[in-house]
């Protein structure tokens, strides 16, 4: 089939430029071709009136009107939709096995012959199937390996598996080398691997289901945070909006006051100014006949008219203060103003408490104690050196065994963990005296050895205090911390987050060590201690 599908590649291509033709034209001698093939191969000739045919070189005078071949146009189209497609599922891909008989592009291999070592396509492998010269040839499906199949002592195909010594063999090597050991056939060796593969698959093919139902889960919970950010960015939103409008409100009820009250002092003032205003027009006009008064020549005149105009009444002239006191404006920015501090006192812990609610990490003591966690130390992982008290909140080193063996006990250092596992964000804080490794610890980590030390494994994370200064240590790597060494150490666990902080408390927080990592198990407050130290109880 594939033969026939190249010849009429062949039979419909352009002799000009090899490919199938396009917009296909016949001449005079019955040969065709693309019309822009011979139109380009014509007009490159010296006479465009004198023309040869590509192929056979017959001429033809006058040059000859090339019409399209409708019909060899249409068998070409089919061709491609059908033909080549047929034809190129013959051809070998990248993860084909080849033909190595085929020049050129190579086929596909049908089989491949363990006798040549070959790989054939349909058609070389035909003299294989017909030749009797061919008969005792083994055929099998087309491999890569053809020399891996073959023994290279013996050149026997490899059909035994040696149990003994882990490998493929042919039956003259089950009869030399392997004469003793457990032979087996090669089908009996798969169908026993074969098992082993489906149990694997089995299980693998559950930890797809399980992941893929954990990737379900993740992707459900993504869409939970999201859908919760964006209510609660739309509610708070929504709140703020209201707070907005409501001052806004408040401040145009403020202003309208404030305006108020000022027409009222307007009037006020008003009134006693029209009073003022009289009573100034009054005494203006008594004093110029006070004056012309005294202008008169006549005594007689001046002495009749003096009584009546000179007596002016006592109010009228004392001197007396008219204006009302006025409305303290000012009181009223100052109560504003008074406002606005408490409201800002306001905002600014309900931010702070919004931003501890989604995980940053405080920065006053006040921030921490909201997270304080109340450790209670558990006697079954104490070394027997240690002795507890204050409610298993204060440990002390006795330097001698006062206590039977359990198998929780630390047993080379004197150590301890807390009996509260934990998770999400907590904080407390240990009082010191000497040297102290203040921990944090897995629940598994080794109660003996090296690998029990705080710091000194994967499981632990410790922060040792001694009278020198502070270092860190965790995975046996230890890290210098440059300050003073503390009396009380706090400790601050965001376990989601990953984040571990030491801090030493007096009358500020200092940060001591931060951590950022990632925590697989709940933690355990620990400490290892040289003389004494205790859990200080923070609610």
């Amino acid at each position: 089939m594939a033969a026939r599908v190249d010849l009429q590649k062949e039979s419909f291509s352009c002799s000009i430029c090899l490919d199938l033709l396009k917009d296909p034209v016949g001449l005079p001698c019955g040969h065709s071709f693309c019309q822009v093939c011979v139109e380009g191969y014509w007009g490159s000739e010296g006479e465009r009136n004198i023309c040869q045919c590509p192929q056979c070189r017959q001429t033809f005078t006058p040059r000859p009107l090339l019409q399209k071949n409708i019909m060899l146009a249409e068998l070409v189209e089919e061709l491609k939709k059908t033909g080549l497609q047929a034809a190129d599922l013959c051809y070998a891909g990248p993860e084909d096995v080849a033909c190595d008989s085929c020049t050129g592009r190579k086929r596909k291999a049908l089989k491949s012959c363990l006798v040549c070592l070959t790989s054939y396509c349909e058609q070389h492998l035909q003299p294989h199937l017909e030749a009797p010269a061919f008969r005792r040839h083994k055929l099998v499906q087309p491999s890569k390996q053809l020399q891996e199949i073959l023994c290279p002592q013996h050149d026997e195909e490899k059909k035994m598996f040696c149990r003994t010594d882990q490998q493929v063999i042919c039956h003259l090597c089950a009869v030399d080398q392997h004469r003793d050991h457990h032979i087996v056939s090669a089908a009996a060796e798969r169908r026993e691997r074969e098992k082993e593969v489906d149990q694997s698959r089995g299980r693998i093919q559950q930890s797809i289901q399980e992941r893929e139902e954990e990737l379900k889960l993740l992707q459900q919970e993504q869409k939970t945070i999201r859908d919760s950010a964006d209510k609660a960015v739309k509610d708070s939103q929504e709140i703020l909006q209201q707070m907005i409008q409501n001052l806004q409100r408040r401040m145009s009820d403020v202003e309208q006051q404030i305006r108020s009250r000022q027409e009222t002092e307007a009037a006020g003032v008003r009134g006693v100014q029209e009073q003022l205003e009289q009573e100034i027009a009054e005494l203006k006009k008594k004093d110029a006949e006070l004056q012309q008064l005294s202008l008169t020549d006549s005594h007689l005149v001046f002495l009749q008219n003096w009584s009546s105009l000179s007596q002016v009444s006592e109010d009228t002239l004392s001197s007396r203060t008219h204006v009302r006191p006025h409305c303290c404006f000012e009181e009223v920015a100052a109560a504003v103003s008074a406002s606005r501090e408490r409201l800002q006192d306001l905002l600014r812990d309900t931010c702070t408490n919004i931003s501890l609610m989604l995980g940053a990490e405080p920065k006053t003591r006040a921030e921490f104690l909201r997270f304080s966690q109340d450790i209670t130390l558990d006697p079954n992982t104490a070394c027997s050196w240690l002795v507890l008290s204050e409610g298993n909140r204060k440990v002390r080193n006795i330097g001698e065994d006062q206590s039977p063996p359990h198998p929780d006990r630390f047993t080379n250092y004197t150590e301890v963990l807390s009996k509260e596992p934990l998770t999400g964000r907590c904080y407390w804080e240990v009082e010191r005296t000497k040297v102290i490794h203040v921990a944090v610890s897995y629940k598994n980590i080794s109660r003996s050895g090296e690998e029990s030390r705080f710091g000194y494994n994967d499981k632990s994370w410790s922060l040792y205090c001694h009278d020198s200064g502070c270092s860190f240590t965790h995975n046996s790597i230890r890290t210098e911390v440059s300050t003073a060494p503390p009396s009380r150490v706090g400790v601050y666990l965001d376990h989601s987050a990953g984040l571990l902080s030491f801090y030493s408390v007096s009358g500020t927080m200092t940060l001591l060590h931060r951590v950022h990592t990632t925590f697989t198990q709940p933690l355990h407050a620990g400490v290892w201690v040289w003389a004494s130290c205790e859990f200080l109880k923070l609610k």
